[in-house]
C-alpha cells in the first residue's frame, strides 16, 4: 500500500477520477483532485504511488494506471444474507481485480449480454454480462454459449446417450436437441451484474423469450 494513510485517501480519489473520466489527470490535475495547492506535492505523490506499483510512466510524460491500481480489497469475513455479524476494515485480506478473478485467458475472452430468462434458476438473468472463454469443446455440466440456427444461446451442456443437448434452467423452456452437430462458441466463466434499487422487479418485467 502507499506509504501514508493520506496516500490511501488520495489513491481512492484518483481511482474515482479514473472511473469517471477514463484517464488520470495531469500533475496539476492531481493537485486539484486530492486538494494540493503546490504542484510539487502532486509530483511527490505520483512518485510514491509509482514506487508502490499503482502508477507507471506513459509516453508524453503522462501517468497511467497499473493492474494494481484497480485492485479491490477482498474481506476475510463473508457477507451474511441472514443474521448480521460484526465486521471492520481490518478484516480486509488479499487484494484482487475483477479481471483476475473472472478471466484466465484474456486473449480468448469476450463479454456477451444475456437476453431472456431461460437460465434464471441458476442466477443468470436477463441483462447480465456473461464472461465467455472461447472454446470449441466443453464438459458435461458446464454452462456454454452455443450457436443454434445462427444465433447464440446460453445453456448447460448435457447428453442423451451420444446426442448433445442444451439444458435450460427454467421450467418454461424445453431442452434443445440440435439437429446437426452442436457448435460450441465458448464456456461461461462468470457473469457480471449491476444491482440498483428495485432491480428485481425491473429485470423480471423486462424478461423476454430465449432459446
Amino acid at each position: 500500500m502507499p506509504s501514508t494513510n493520506l496516500d490511501d485517501r488520495h489513491l481512492a480519489r484518483l481511482r474515482d477520477h479514473y472511473a469517471r473520466y477514463g484517464a488520470l489527470p495531469s500533475y496539476a490535475g492531481i493537485g486539484e483532485v486530492v486538494g494540493f495547492k503546490a504542484k510539487n506535492a502532486a509530483v511527490k505523490l505520483a512518485a510514491r504511488l509509482t514506487h508502490a506499483g499503482f502508477l507507471r510512466s506513459a509516453p508524453g510524460g503522462k501517468l497511467a494506471p497499473t493492474a494494481r491500481f484497480f485492485e479491490l480489497p477482498l474481506f476475510d469475513s463473508p457477507v451474511q444474507a441472514g443474521a448480521a455479524v460484526p465486521v471492520s476494515e481490518q478484516d480486509a485480506g488479499e487484494l484482487l481485480t475483477i479481471d483476475s478473478y473472472l478471466i484466465d485467458a484474456p486473449s480468448k475472452t469476450v463479454l456477451l449480454r444475456v437476453k431472456g430468462d431461460s437460465m434464471q434458476d441458476v442466477g443468470i438473468l436477463d441483462g447480465d454480462l456473461a464472461v465467455v472463454e472461447r472454446s470449441q469443446s466443453a464438459s458435461v455440466g458446464e454452462f456454454i454459449v452455443a450457436v443454434v440456427d445462427g444465433a447464440f444461446t446460453l445453456k448447460e451442456l448435457g447428453y442423451e446417450g451420444e446426442q448433445p443437448i442444451l439444458i435450460p434452467h427454467n421450467d418454461s423452456y424445453p431442452r434443445i436437441r440440435p439437429e446437426c452437430d452442436l457448435e460450441i462458441y465458448g464456456i461461461v466463466r462468470g457473469v457480471v451484474r449491476k444491482v440498483s434499487t428495485g432491480w428485481t422487479g425491473v429485470r423480471r418485467a423486462a424478461f423476454g423469450g430465449s432459446k
